[in-house]
């Protein structure tokens, strides 16, 4: 199979399967919002997303994907087993951990992350919630190692269908607190013995190896901190709008990051198809140069969903929420970009993960994590939860920049002219729309297409080429 087929078909199939376990929850937010009396209710729950989020990270500590990387070292199927299982019996061990601290802590964590101990209640469910998300992605994993497309569709499908079929009644019932998290677990269990029920051949107690857990750990352990810097990234700026402000405005931040997150469907279907093709195709003897590729062909196509987030973000926000939440499509596009700026970290900083040096995606990530977390003092008491947005993008932008210098100067990273001055166009048009047209989206619209038809002029020469390409196909 062609390497541009292969990284296609994964980026369409598994996308597939990621959008459609994340449009779901996109679609049901404004129906979520109007059977909550108020913002504050969604803001718990979100802040329960964070607390799971955060409590994963620790569990997991990077071993998904060292499990990923060295599941294709080698093609016997015995060493695969065993690194399956190895993964697995370590990742039990931590998430138990895990479990209980959090269940001795619940008054602390409740106190910290939703404002009150009287929410110890809801540590209890979110410490449940950690336990089995941690183990469940795992145990889910050769289904993707092995590439079985369309059982990633199904059940991708089913689990939000479950979670909200759990959710809404318990909404109508009065349960806003817990209604939500609750039919998370429940999704994720379900998820879990069906994902174990198909992958269990895969796993074994005796086939726990400690010489590869020492490699494992060599390959997860400095990735472990990069995952806790995703977190102040995505999750941070919530508990610190519910710290410096208040919960309700982390219930609109959070329904304003919808929106911005849909994203993550560009993001999801890339990470679905991504690790399987960049580890199957990383002793290929053009990698850099297709790496550079890709990261610059996502970079424009993060540039013009932006745009259109910038143009349709108002408009969307009146017309699908209640005045209270209306507000919230300041922060739309910043949060919009954000991930697709960690989309474009993460294909440029595969780079270190194929030569096995994962430390300079620590070092680089901080950077990044701790100027959000500086700009998130200073700017949100000044300018609130737009303040919070803007944080975050520049931290993702931050890390983007510094990667990809150290990435040239290592000769594993090549970005050309073209592509930087299309990021001039991005900053141009962003600062169009939030200093003079914010609510002119007409004007807007001219300038999109003007951006646009600059952007066939630099990529013709590649465009015409995907346009042959498929021609020669065809005939």
């Amino acid at each position: 199979m062609g390497k541009a087929k292969l990284f296609i078909e994964n980026f369409l199939v598994y996308g597939l399967g990621g959008i459609i376990c994340r449009i779901i929850p996109l679609v049901m937010v404004p129906i979520i919002t109007r059977l909550m009396p108020n913002t504050e209710y969604f803001g718990l729950s979100d802040l329960s997303v964070t607390v799971t989020s955060f409590a994963s990270a620790l569990a997991i500590i990077g071993m998904y994907d060292a499990m990923f990387r060295m599941f294709f070292e080698k093609e016997e199927r015995q060493y695969k087993e065993k690194i399956c299982s190895t993964t697995l019996m370590f990742t039990l061990v931590t998430s138990a951990v895990v479990f209980v601290l959090m269940l001795i802590f619940k008054n602390a964590i409740a106190q910290f992350f939703f404002g009150d101990a009287k929410y110890f209640y809801l540590v209890y469910i979110t410490a449940i919630a950690t336990l089995v998300g941690a183990t469940n992605g795992i145990i889910s994993a050769p289904i993707r190692m092995q590439n079985k497309r369309k059982i990633f569709l199904i059940t991708n499908t089913i689990s939000p269908l479950i979670s909200y079929a759990v959710s809404i009644p318990l909404l109508l019932k009065g349960f806003y607190v817990i209604a939500l998290p609750l039919a998370s677990v429940v999704s994720g269990l379900a998820m879990e013995i069906a994902f174990w029920i198909l992958n269990r051949e895969w796993f074994s107690f005796k086939k726990f190896d400690f010489k590869l857990l020492r490699q494992l750990l060599v390959i997860a352990v400095p990735l472990f901190p990069n995952f806790l810097i995703y977190w102040i990234f995505n999750s941070s700026d919530r508990v610190m709008i519910a710290n410096i402000l208040d919960v309700g405005q982390s219930g609109i931040y959070s329904v304003g990051s919808k929106l911005g997150h849909a994203s993550q469907l560009i993001y999801t279907a890339f990470a679905g198809g991504w690790q399987y093709f960049s580890f199957s195709t990383m002793k290929e003897e053009n990698q850099v140069r297709t790496n550079s590729l890709i990261f610059e062909y996502l970079g424009i196509v993060s540039f013009l969903c932006t745009m259109l987030v910038c143009i349709v973000s108002r408009c969307l926000y009146s017309l699908l929420f209640t005045d209270e939440y209306v507000s919230a499509y300041i922060i739309s596009p910043y949060l919009f970009l954000a991930p697709l700026l960690q989309m474009l970290f993460q294909v440029a900083a595969n780079q270190f993960l194929v030569i096995k040096k994962t430390w300079p995606n620590m070092l680089i990530l901080s950077c990044g994590a701790a100027l959000n977390i500086v700009l998130n003092f200073i700017l949100i008491p000044k300018i609130g939860i737009e303040g919070a947005a803007i944080a975050t993008l520049i931290g993702y932008l931050i890390s983007d920049v510094v990667c990809i210098i150290v990435l040239c100067r290592m000769k594993l990273m090549q970005v050309s002219v073209r592509f930087m001055v299309s990021v001039l166009f991005m900053a141009i048009f962003i600062l169009l729309w939030r200093l003079y047209f914010l609510q002119n989206e007409s004007i807007l619209v001219c300038v999109f297409m003007l951006m646009c038809g600059c952007w066939l002029l630099l990529y013709k020469k590649d465009i015409g080429g995907l346009i042959g390409r498929k021609g020669d196909r065809n005939n």
